[in-house]
């Protein structure tokens, strides 16, 4: 069965905060599996723990509700048992850059090819607003009353430096780019970032919904397989933040199609050839 409005959406309405970017960035991803016309039994999303990863109820799409920040390695596990499948991670700056640091930079450096969409509103919103690995520098919160001392954590960068074949930076308020963005993420053949800014209209007052107006610009014509340009266009000033594609490249072979015992058939094909699977059933279940 094919994805579309009337099948992906969940009975159960999101429960985010009203005007949270949340409800935007879902809008996109059910248009951008829509758009591609894949099949239901096709997809595959892993969420973490977290406001982004609330999503796992309101919607339809077969999926993990994994721990915090674990997504990423159960992403990979459903990715090398069926290679067949378009696996999706969704989770927030705190789960994936922070709890998921380091499944993240290895996913990365692998070429699994999984898509990671990340909700990037500079905060630990589900438990009220502490700093993130992406919060500014100076910013005061719950955790950090006499403002944040680290540097800011810059995953376009991070991503690149770690070897990632598809860079992009979304904006939750630009509905038609992003849609566009999470299409050509799902479709790329390796690992897959598309870190989508956000505010938190809760928990963070000062980069408000006027502020990323003001402060989001698509980004310009350039050469998108150009690594050098990328990393050089992804300095992150917060002055003038660039949604966009950043770098892709094709060329490298995903982390399953190095596999040897995987070039027969995926896992899960070869085996449902030589096991009985009632009888696991029987056994197991």
């Amino acid at each position: 069965m094919k994805i579309t409005k009337e099948t992906i959406k969940s009975p159960i309405k999101p429960t985010w905060c009203p005007g949270c970017g949340n409800f935007n960035i879902l809008r996109a991803m059910y248009a951008a599996l829509e758009e591609l016309a894949l099949e239901h039994e096709d997809v595959v999303i892993v969420y973490g723990v977290g406001c982004a990863a609330n999503e796992a109820d309101f919607n339809r799409i077969y999926g993990l509700h994994s721990l915090h920040g674990r997504e990423v390695p159960n992403a990979i596990g459903a990715k090398l048992a069926n290679h067949d499948l378009k696996v999706i991670v969704v989770g927030g700056d705190g789960d994936l850059y922070g709890e998921g640091g380091n499944h993240f930079l290895f996913a990365a450096r692998g070429n699994h090819n999984i898509t990671m969409l990340v909700h990037n509103n500079w905060r630990y919103s589900l438990t009220t607003g502490q700093a993130s690995p992406t919060t500014p520098q100076g910013t005061v919160t719950k955790t950090t009353p006499e403002g944040l001392i680290e540097l800011p954590f810059n995953p376009l960068q991070i991503a690149l430096t770690a070897h990632a074949t598809f860079v992009a930076q979304g904006y939750a308020g630009n509905h038609k780019q992003l849609k566009e963005i999470i299409k050509k993420a799902i479709m790329h053949r390796g690992f897959s970032l598309v870190d989508i800014v956000q505010q938190c209209i809760t928990f963070n007052k000062v980069q408000d919904s006027a502020w990323f107006k003001e402060h989001v610009a698509e980004l310009g014509e350039h050469d998108s397989n150009d690594w050098q340009a990328a990393f050089d266009l992804a300095s992150d000033d917060r002055k003038q933040i660039q949604s966009g594609i950043y770098y892709q490249d094709e060329a490298i072979l995903a982390y399953h199609e190095q596999i040897d015992c995987l070039k027969a058939g995926s896992m899960v094909g070869q085996w449902q050839d030589s096991v009985d699977i009632g009888k696991v059933i029987e056994d197991y279940v």
